[in-house]
């Protein structure tokens, strides 16, 4: 679940490097590879150069909304196959306002039987803090909005929660925020593991905010119930046979991406077993379409294998498919293979043997 606010600054200048792509740029910036493609004309969001100059915008601060009566909630019962994305989607409001009026945690886990809250379009009421948010909080802090900031980064640079820090301020579905504003900032009872997420990987250094996020999802991932390996090994042979992946390429990944540990995350924010970034989930959720929660083992599973499996589908061999996968298929086709995706694709083919 994402949700977040207007920042309140102007748009900035990138220039272009060796192995950027749109998606990677979007990513480190904190927009969408949509928004760049408007703002720069781009026809093909696939095609920029090294040495272009890219315009990130970002979005000017909202003006303040005319109070309007507050919707009416509904009660819904949930049944088997619902997810909190779907039942947001039928009833026309969103996941962040199902969240926070029915005081879910992170993850959004729901239960089959279980009554849920259901704020009308439009976004929830202004609410307390719900009381599993409150039982989770030992205290809170104080923030003033400054110029660039978004709920996410918020809640990320103190460890809360995107829906704890929404309930927490009667803030509506789409969580916007002013420059000035003081927010109040639920501070989680479980200190995090002394282990966090680095800066740099592969020679590469990440922004600030996408290094905040990786971290706030292995503290998620971290105070969560986590599969053994031999567990997420399992999982991935079942789905890839159900998706019609070999099993031993999804194996072979996993492998090497995270050694069927489910509890990390990288510095360019990619999540659990399948070492998922969140823009490439959201593909990933497209092609199965459904929302999938990287931080669910099953969800994360079925968001890589999805993700192979568009990869093997339209590459013209299986070596580029494997560097797609590590690389970004886009990359891939402009620039090539880079160093070390060649090494990332010959320990996979490896890989693939043990699992055969």
């Amino acid at each position: 679940m994402t949700a977040t606010a207007g920042a309140a600054h102007a748009d900035e200048s990138y220039t272009v490097r060796s192995g950027d792509t749109v998606s990677h740029i979007a990513t480190r910036s904190g927009t969408t590879v949509a928004a760049i493609a408007r703002a720069n004309a781009l026809g093909d969001a696939s095609r920029i150069r090294i040495g272009q100059v890219l315009t990130i915008p970002t979005a000017a601060a909202p003006a303040p909304a005319a109070v309007a009566p507050a919707p009416v909630a509904a009660a819904y019962k949930v049944v088997p196959g619902d997810t909190v994305s779907r039942i947001a989607a039928k009833h026309g409001t969103t996941v962040a306002a199902v969240v926070a009026a029915n005081g879910l945690d992170s993850r959004a886990f729901i239960r089959i039987g279980q009554m849920l809250s259901i704020p009308g379009a439009g976004g929830a009421a202004a609410a307390a803090p719900a009381p599993a948010a409150a039982a989770q909080a030992a205290g809170s802090v104080s923030h003033t909005v400054r110029s660039g900031d978004t709920v996410t980064a918020i809640a990320a640079k103190h460890g809360a929660t995107v829906a704890a820090v929404v309930a927490a301020n009667g803030l509506d579905s789409r969580a916007m925020i002013r420059i000035g504003q003081t927010l109040t900032v639920p501070v989680p009872v479980a200190a995090p593991s002394t282990a966090t997420v680095g800066n740099t990987f592969a020679g590469r250094t990440y922004a600030d905010s996408v290094v905040a996020a990786a971290n706030a999802n292995l503290t998620t991932l971290r105070s969560s119930p986590t599969p053994s390996k031999a567990e997420m090994q399992a999982k991935i042979v079942a789905t890839a046979r159900a998706m019609g992946v070999d099993p031993a390429l999804a194996q072979a990944v996993a492998f090497q991406e995270s050694g069927f540990k489910h509890a990390v995350v990288s510095p360019a924010n990619a999540i659990g077993t399948m070492q998922v970034i969140p823009t490439s989930g959201q593909w990933a959720s497209d092609l199965v379409g459904r929302q999938l929660n990287l931080v669910n083992p099953d969800d994360n599973v079925t968001a890589g294998v999805a993700i192979l499996r568009a990869l093997v589908g339209n590459a013209p061999d299986l070596p580029t498919a494997i560097a797609g996968y590590y690389q970004g298929a886009s990359s891939v086709k402009k620039n090539g293979m880079f160093a070390d995706t060649r090494r990332y694709v010959a320990n996979v083919q490896t890989h693939m043997t043990r699992f055969r």
